[in-house]
């Protein structure tokens, strides 16, 4: 049996897989670990090219990689406690919200393809972001309570003025009532998640390899 060939054909296969495995390891290199599990250079640059359609710019690697590290955070909580993850509806109604976000569709989807994203990949973005505010919510939304004082004050304090400031008259206030509780419930939201979170980041064993001058 003539095994020449045969062997050559395999080695140069083999030698091929090597070198494209080692490419993928250089663009795909860890940017930190989490306790046992890693953070990859794709992630944060999706993430980035993310922001970059959503907000025209995006925050330092360095920013983005601490919002990855908080993502992992929440989102092992929350698969720990079998959260639910978002239905397909409400994963459509919250891209729908982002293409309205812009002029056209047309601009939308230039702005997609500028910044180097698939409709799979947003998709896969939003169906994540919605899961860990879901859990948010469902975490820290049973213990805020709103008083009439706070909504009042609100209203008088950035509502009026904002409309005045605006040449506009000021809504009535009952008008505004769901309104401001909403907002002032997801600030304190907000507020109880970023104190967990700066308690739970110093319990864990965080390893950054961003290299030095990261954008």
């Amino acid at each position: 049996m003539r095994r020449g060939p045969i062997l050559a054909v395999c080695l140069v296969f083999f030698l091929l897989a090597a070198s494209f495995l080692m490419g993928q390891e250089v663009m795909d290199r860890i940017v930190a670990r989490v306790e046992n599990d890693i953070v990859l250079q794709s992630d944060l640059l999706e993430l980035k090219a993310y922001q970059e359609l959503v907000d025209g710019k995006s925050e330092s690697e360095s920013a983005i990689l601490d919002r990855l590290i908080d993502q992992w955070i929440v989102r092992s909580e929350a698969e720990l406690s079998r959260f639910p993850g978002p239905q397909d509806a409400e994963i459509e109604r919250a891209i729908s919200g982002v293409v309205k976000s812009f002029g056209s569709t047309e601009e939308y989807e230039a702005r997609k393809k500028q910044a180097g994203l698939n409709d799979s990949e947003v998709r896969k973005i939003v169906a994540a972001q919605l899961y860990l505010s879901n859990y948010l919510d469902s975490r820290f939304r049973p213990s805020v309570q709103i008083d009439e004082k706070a909504i009042v004050d609100f209203y008088q304090n950035a509502v009026v003025p904002r409309a005045k400031a605006r040449g506009q008259e000021p809504p009535a206030l009952d008008a505004s009532r769901d309104i401001i509780r909403e907002a002032l419930i997801q600030s304190d939201i907000n507020e109880q998640a970023d104190r967990w979170l700066k308690e739970s980041r110093a319990r864990l064993h965080v390893q950054k390899f961003l290299p030095e001058g990261a954008k």
